[in-house]
């Protein structure tokens, strides 16, 4: 019979110690030691917490806040005293006690007093989760500046724009530049939707029950920069919604992200020729020495699986558990940890390769060119001049049809072959057959009319600048 050791925080219970196998299966400390500067954060709280209600008195409240200062730096610093002193710790929250006691002996086991690692690791990934959202949130606003810089370098450079893959009518480049900081606006909503679904404080709600103690829950939450506390201790350890709200908000971004690499992977194909890939985000062949390739973008648009697989895996976790805490939701950390530091690996390369970016322009103007894009702008014209849209579609149809026949553009058809189509074609229907006269006619709010396009980069740059202006970043 193996003798069970003292220094388990739940062993009092049982008589031998558990299977080596299993209990290095079920230790989180590898992984959760992530979360140390906030379980020392939550610790000191909580100690003071302690002495308010005569648990702690004014001298124990001291010495073990200069022991919980004490462990903090040490960790930080001595990477080994971390690594060897953890070894035997089950989870950030046994380290830390198994630390206290080292520095104060017993005293070290009254901070447990009426709490739980139930309420302690769901307030510790919340708050995780709000910092989190923060350096995410950092990384999207370099992003969107990079796509603003390359919108205002490129504002009067056309572009095909496409429906379907295929040539559809002529838009701004920076236009649709534009198109991806909407989206990753949006992105910036769900993050801080995911912050406020994390603001919330779980301390004082025990293993599941609520705390005996008389606790001050809503001096705890304030001292940890919670605008507010849980309101059913229930719920509070077992809730993991904020955490899928987060992973939620990170698969949209990522998402974007992968839509924007797959746009950028096209552009750079011999095909397309529409920008020119950065040396410092590219890489070569070992065969075949001419090859450029776009492997930032093919990376990030291949690492976006991992984080729905991520949502998708906690998701798959939560939905088959009953009410209160579970050891299954261990398995909420390391995705998500993982998922947060692939994001931001991903919104940084990204940023570095879109600032890094040179556009065609030529090729961009000659493809936007195409008199084939000018098709619904001949259909406009008609409609102008009082022929329902869907019969002047038909006419236009009509029109592309006879051009075909005779192997010509069907903007080189003479007046009187479209007049012989139809007469309300007239000597000025060859004006409105340009780039820019297609262009300036999208005046529209949202449309890609060059002024339109300049005030929607205004509005993004004021955007950027106020944001900078509150955070001392640049924009």
């Amino acid at each position: 019979m193996t003798e069970r050791k003292d220094d388990r925080l739940w062993g009092g219970r049982f008589e031998r110690e558990p299977n080596a196998q299993f209990d290095a299966f079920q230790r989180s400390f590898t992984f959760d030691r992530r979360l140390l500067v906030y379980e020392i954060a939550v610790d000191s709280v909580w100690a003071i917490a302690l002495e308010k209600i005569g648990i702690l008195t004014g001298a124990e409240l001291s010495q073990m806040m200069d022991a919980l200062v004490k462990i903090s730096k040490r960790a930080q610093a001595d990477t080994a005293w971390l690594e060897k002193f953890g070894a035997d710790a089950e989870d950030v929250h046994h380290f830390v006690e198994k630390a206290l006691v080292e520095e104060l002996g017993p005293l070290g086991w009254k901070l447990h007093t009426g709490r739980s690692r139930n309420e302690l690791v769901a307030t510790d990934l919340r708050l995780f989760v709000m910092d989190s959202v923060l350096e995410i949130k950092r990384g999207l606003y370099a992003l969107l500046s990079a796509l603003l810089e390359q919108a205002k370098g490129n504002i009067g450079a056309p572009m095909a724009g496409m429906t379907h893959l295929q040539h559809a009518q002529p838009i701004l480049l920076s236009h649709f530049l534009l198109a991806h900081t909407e989206a990753f606006k949006r992105d910036i909503t769900r993050l801080q939707h995911a912050s406020e679904s994390a603001d919330e404080c779980p301390m004082g709600s025990g293993a599941l029950a609520g705390n005996s103690f008389a606790i001050d829950r809503q001096f705890i939450a304030h001292y940890l920069c919670f605008s507010r506390i849980t309101a059913n201790s229930l719920d509070a350890v077992s809730d993991r919604d904020f955490a899928l709200d987060y992973l939620f908000a990170l698969t949209g971004i990522v998402t974007h992200l992968s839509r924007l690499a797959e746009d950028f992977v096209i552009f750079a194909s011999q095909e397309f020729s529409y920008v020119i890939l950065p040396d410092e985000y590219s890489t070569g062949s070992s065969l075949m020495p001419q090859k450029k390739n776009p492997d930032c973008w093919e990376l990030i648009r291949g690492k976006t699986g991992r984080i729905t697989g991520a949502l998708l895996g906690l998701l798959t976790t939560l939905k088959g558990l009953p009410t209160s805490y579970q050891r299954d939701l261990q398995e909420d950390k390391e995705a998500l940890f993982a998922a947060h530091d692939q994001v931001a690996d991903m919104i940084a390369v990204a940023t570095g390769a879109v600032a890094a970016t040179k556009f065609n322009a030529q090729r961009l103007k000659s493809a936007a060119s195409n008199p084939a894009l000018l098709a619904t702008e001949a259909a406009d014209y008609l409609v102008h001049k009082g022929i329902p849209f869907r019969q002047a579609h038909d006419i236009v149809g009509k029109v592309l049809r006879e051009a075909e026949k005779q192997n010509i553009s069907w903007t080189a058809l003479p007046l009187d072959a479209l007049k012989k189509i139809s007469p309300a074609f007239a000597a000025d229907f060859a004006q409105s057959l340009n780039v820019e006269a297609a262009l300036s006619t999208k005046k529209v709010p949202g449309g890609t009319a060059p002024e339109n396009v300049r005030a929607a980069i205004a509005d993004l740059e004021a955007r950027l600048n106020k944001k900078a202006s509150k955070t001392g970043a640049k924009p």
